[in-house]
């Protein structure tokens, strides 16, 4: 049996997101575990365990919401298990976390976590696991600017189950992407230096429909806060639409990818700028499906194949060519992308060199 820890219905209406979760538990149930999601979450609302429960029904997940009270027989799976899986460090309680015979922390906001821990400000959530996974490939090697505080941190790679990704699919026009604005987290601050959000990167590239001449989409989570940059967006000829509307539920996430043509999108300034290599979940869905990726380098481009497929890129001009090569050469972009999904993130080769790596 494996529990796999981490947050859902705190992330309800966010379909990618919880593909990011089921994609783990799925995964797994292939090897042949049985799976048994948990959420700690105190005081849910309606909503959120109304999100938690049609999604883990969906994909006949066994899902446990927990909020203050935890039930004997959760305790009893807990202690029985052979894997905890516990997706940064959600899973706190210690009578759930104690149990599992091997503890796995997965690092999924590499950066963020690294530098959050050299300041003291994770309050434990490290403690008491095995091993420690992240997909920031390029922690603790030469070039990377991240501490590793003596943690010695394994490469994963965001695992996709393939049978639920198929190619093809009606294409739009152009590029398109899912993004927040900001993301989760404010701007993180160390040694003097202060890293950009996905914003600070976006903006750099705005230019791009009016270089190109490609139609350009994206699904923005913006705040109002942020209306100079949404008109800033708009009259460079970017097409915005709301992810609340085309990405909230897993089926829609994955109508909106598969009805793409193409990915385009840039990375949090924390991801480039320190050169983790993080990779995103997102893109693996879009490679998946078919669909050519353009994506900001974080140092993923020194462990897998770019060029044809996923085309990564570090300026303006770079993003120009990476473009338009897939709109000159769509059909055999659009094959290797799903070739690099099955040889490198098929979550059967993901998950089961994890497993390998902790004895499972």
């Amino acid at each position: 049996m494996a529990i796999v820890a981490g947050a859902l219905a705190a992330k309800s209406g966010n379909g990618g997101h919880a593909w990011s979760r089921v994609s783990i538990a799925l995964g797994l149930r292939r090897l042949g575990f049985a799976v048994v999601f948990i959420e700690e979450l105190a005081g849910a609302t309606t909503s959120e365990r109304d999100y938690f429960e049609r999604v883990c029904a969906q994909f006949q997940i066994d899902g446990s919401l927990v909020d203050r009270k935890l039930s004997y027989e959760l305790v009893a799976r807990a202690d029985a298990a052979d894997l905890l899986l516990n997706i940064g460090g959600h899973l706190t309680c210690s009578e759930l976390k104690r149990g599992p015979r091997v503890k796995v922390y997965l690092d999924d906001d590499p950066g963020y976590t690294q530098l959050w821990l050299q300041a003291r400000l994770l309050d434990g959530r490290l403690d008491g696991h095995d091993f420690f996974f992240t997909f920031g490939e390029n922690i603790g090697l030469p070039g990377c600017a991240l501490p590793v505080d003596g943690i010695t941190w394994r490469p994963l790679r965001p695992p996709v189950v393939l049978d639920h990704w198929s190619p093809g699919g009606q294409l739009s026009e152009g590029f398109r992407t899912v993004a927040s604005w900001r993301g989760g987290y404010g701007r993180v601050e160390a040694d003097g230096h202060r890293y950009g959000q996905k914003a600070h990167e976006f903006r750099r590239f705005v230019d791009m429909p009016l270089l190109t001449g490609h139609r350009y989409e994206i699904a923005l989570k913006i705040d109002r806060g942020d209306a100079s940059d949404e008109e800033l967006l708009r009259s460079r000829g970017w097409q915005l639409t709301d992810p609340t509307v085309v990405a909230a539920a897993p089926d829609d996430f994955r109508a909106y990818v598969q009805g793409s043509r193409a990915e385009f999108s840039v990375a949090q300034g924390i991801y480039v700028e320190t050169r983790c290599a993080w990779f995103s979940d997102r893109t693996t869905r879009f490679l998946a499906s078919g669909k050519p990726a353009v994506v900001q380098d974080t140092g993923f481009s020194s462990h897998l194949p770019t060029g044809e497929g996923l085309l990564a890129f570090t300026t303006v001009d770079e993003a120009v060519d990476a473009t338009n090569a897939v709109e000159r050469d769509y059909k055999a972009h659009s094959a290797a992308a799903r070739g690099i999904a099955e040889k490198h993130f098929d979550s059967d080769k993901v998950l089961g060199r994890m497993l390998e790596e902790v004895g499972l």
